[in-house]
């Protein structure tokens, strides 16, 4: 009796050391865990101090006792200096474009990871109709200094078009490490039936316009276009313009 329990016992533990080491992920060691979400922090002296523009934080970030003020969208040179605080859009309502057209703009972020404990995105917004307002829709596609990207928008409720996470591309720029700079030019155009991203240059993502406006997601590619960035993020953006295709 004695031996039948003693091989049992090994056969469990024999069974149970892979299944455990299985289930996790090859950058994770038994002691370390993923690295918490930080919450959103406000920033000091924050506001819109841009003449014309405006702005609106996520839902979630409003619930939290965020507001525009918590973040800080400010003038500098020919661009603008960028530093959140909570998740934000930013629109001037006179940058309105149709038909086929491209946004553009340079991100640099600074020192990469400066105000945060992992990568956060930032970028471009087009087809933006009734901003503001518990019925707003628009599209962004925004890159991390990590090399990802994501193409998202909200119909008013979010939507994703490359996933949750977004996903890498060779095209997006690596930060060296924390604290090193990194840039990223991004561009979103509309052309006859295709609506794109391009990173450095690079096509990264294409849509067809009927996946887009649709119930759910955008009203129309015609609109509003801004800028787009995650909490807690620190990035100066320049050359942002609009030309027709």
């Amino acid at each position: 009796m004695r031996h039948t329990y003693l091989f049992v016992i090994s056969l469990l533990v024999a069974t149970f050391i892979p299944i455990s080491n299985l289930s996790q992920t090859p950058s994770q060691t038994p002691s370390q865990s993923p690295a918490p979400m930080e919450a959103s922090r406000g920033v000091a002296g924050g506001g819109v101090s841009v003449p014309g523009w405006t702005g609106q934080v996520d839902a979630k970030e409003t619930a939290a006792g965020m507001t525009l003020n918590s973040a800080k969208f400010a003038k500098e040179g020919d661009g603008f200096h960028v530093t959140t605080g909570p998740a934000v859009t930013y629109w001037n309502p006179g940058n309105k474009v149709s038909g086929d057209y491209t946004v553009r703009a340079t991100f640099k972020e600074p020192k990469y990871m400066n105000l945060n404990n992992h990568p956060h995105p930032y970028g471009l917004v087009i087809a933006g109709n009734d901003l503001g307002t518990d019925q707003q829709s628009y599209l962004y596609c925004a890159a991390y200094g990590n090399g990802n990207f994501i193409v998202r928008g909200f119909g008013p409720a979010p939507f994703q078009m490359n996933g949750p996470r977004g996903g890498p591309d060779p095209a997006v720029n690596k930060a060296a490490g924390p604290g090193e700079p990194v840039t990223q030019d991004i561009a979103m155009s509309v052309s006859g039936d295709k609506v794109s991203c391009s990173i450095n240059n690079k096509l990264v993502a294409t849509y067809e316009k009927s996946a887009l406006v649709t119930s759910g997601k955008l009203k129309s590619t015609d609109g509003v276009y801004g800028l787009r960035f995650a909490h807690n993020t620190e990035v100066v953006v320049t050359g942002f313009s609009v030309s027709k295709n």
